[in-house]
């Protein structure tokens, strides 16, 4: 297992101590008792989140919107039960059923219900990571349940745990049917046939593992808002031809031109939207990672946040159900295979091909997705400081609104020679139709 630097212990344990600060009583004007705000307890469980989802070997993009999907539902219901404004997404996701609800009249503390309840169900998700990560996952949920439970009545703290568990528990159990619970061989098949038809992937990578392509099953699972996974397909990619002049020729044209080309910004793009497995929080954990930084700035209390994680999770989750369904459907070439046979041999790209087929590119869809309902949720003029990869070395990029950062991830796969523009432009109309279904789901009255 891949073991985490010291370093991010104290990155993520260093927030926890905020809460050792005054927390002060709303228009009370009484001193705040040192016990854990559950905006607090949400934000900083999902920046250790981030961080395992980059050190957990199985946790490939799919696999990674998955588990932002279910943490969400998790957050949110637990949230939910407690508050009268917020409509259960019970009987609005597929299969989900209505969770332990709170006994009638009896008194409950909010911060250590959603404390339990991201407790166990990042405990859960990411029990396959490596010791450093369990150690990180112990260290933090100490940390936080004493902070919570400090000046609340023992039975008042048990009664609050037992829920917010109850909570995680059922939500743990729906998650087990939808076909993505158990990933084996990092989630290569042991065994794959590559069609010999022209214009069908093939491997781009020389490791033994990737010579099949990852996940191809995940298309099936059950999704969570939209009803199916191919609830929005796509048209088929230009016909594939080898001929100069046609319109898939013309395509990788140019992918070839641009690569040759490329400005000091566009190599900038690419690198910041690349988020490969296990050197970053992977695409869905960069919007994510968007949407903490938002929470704090903007102050948001913990009923917008669980609701914004919620939905921002179903669909990223959703939005790679959906590309993984059409792209085994088309079964696509990618450019460095086509462009090697028929316009340079030597031909590099930027970036590294990711091992499965091209249309649609899944940052596009995912990216569509997350706009969507980003946009649904702030408004369509809502500007933001994108500062992800700070650590890495990355400067922060501002963006204008949710879809001008969408554009610029999707297109980044051109710039890195890993996509043709169909993928690119077809993949947002994806996940803007999956976002639609999401949108549709009742929370916030």
């Amino acid at each position: 297992m891949t073991r985490l630097p010291f370093r991010f212990l104290l990155r993520i344990l260093r927030p926890c101590g905020l809460m050792l600060a005054t927390v002060l009583a709303v228009a009370s004007g009484q001193p705040a008792r040192a016990s854990a705000d559950p905006q607090v307890v949400l934000t900083t469980w999902y920046r250790l989140v981030l961080e395992l989802v980059r050190h957990t070997p199985t946790y490939s993009p799919p696999v990674a919107a998955r588990a932002f999907a279910y943490l969400g539902v998790t957050a949110y219901e637990a949230t939910a039960s407690g508050n009268p404004g917020m409509t259960s997404l019970a009987g609005q996701l597929n299969a989900l059923t209505p969770p332990p609800a709170r006994d009638a009249g009896a008194a409950y503390d909010e911060g250590l219900v959603l404390q339990a309840a991201i407790a166990a169900s990042v405990a859960n998700f990411f029990g396959n990571t490596g010791p450093t990560g369990h150690r990180a996952m112990a260290a933090l949920q100490d940390k936080l349940d004493k902070d919570a439970a400090d000046g609340i009545a023992p039975e008042v703290a048990a009664r609050s745990r037992a829920h917010g568990k109850a909570v995680a528990d059922h939500i743990l159990a729906w998650s087990q049917a939808d076909g993505g619970a158990v990933i084996t061989n990092m989630g290569f098949p042991v065994t794959w046939t590559p069609s010999d038809l022209p214009g069908h992937w093939v491997p781009t990578s020389r490791i033994v593992q990737q010579q099949a392509p990852l996940l191809p099953e995940w298309g099936r699972n059950r999704p969570l808002a939209m009803p199916g996974g191919s609830s929005c397909p796509l048209p088929p990619p230009p016909p594939y031809s080898e001929e100069p002049g046609s319109d898939f020729h013309a395509e990788a044209v140019e992918v070839w031109q641009a690569s040759r080309t490329l400005t000091t910004e566009q190599r900038e793009i690419a690198a910041f939207w690349s988020d490969d497995p296990m050197l970053s929080p992977t695409p869905p954990g960069h919007w994510i990672s968007i949407l903490l930084e938002i929470a704090d700035r903007d102050r948001l209390d913990p009923t917008r946040t669980a609701d914004a994680l919620a939905r921002l999770g179903i669909a990223m989750s959703d939005g790679f159900i959906g590309c993984w369904d059409a792209k085994f459907r088309h079964d696509l070439i990618r450019p460095v295979t086509y462009i090697r046979k028929t316009i340079d041999p030597q031909w590099e790209p930027l970036l590294i091909t990711p091992p499965f087929p091209e249309y649609p590119s899944g940052h596009s869809t995912q990216s569509g997705a997350a706009a969507t309902v980003l946009t649904a949720i702030f408004g369509a003029h809502f500007s933001f400081t994108d500062s992800t990869h700070a650590d890495d070395g990355l400067p922060p990029r501002d963006y204008p609104d949710f879809w001008t950062a969408a554009n610029e991830a999707a297109i980044s796969r051109l710039y890195g020679g890993i996509h043709f523009r169909a993928a690119i432009e077809r993949g947002l109309e994806q996940g803007a139709c999956i976002g639609a279904h999401v949108n549709a789901l009742r929370t916030l009255e």
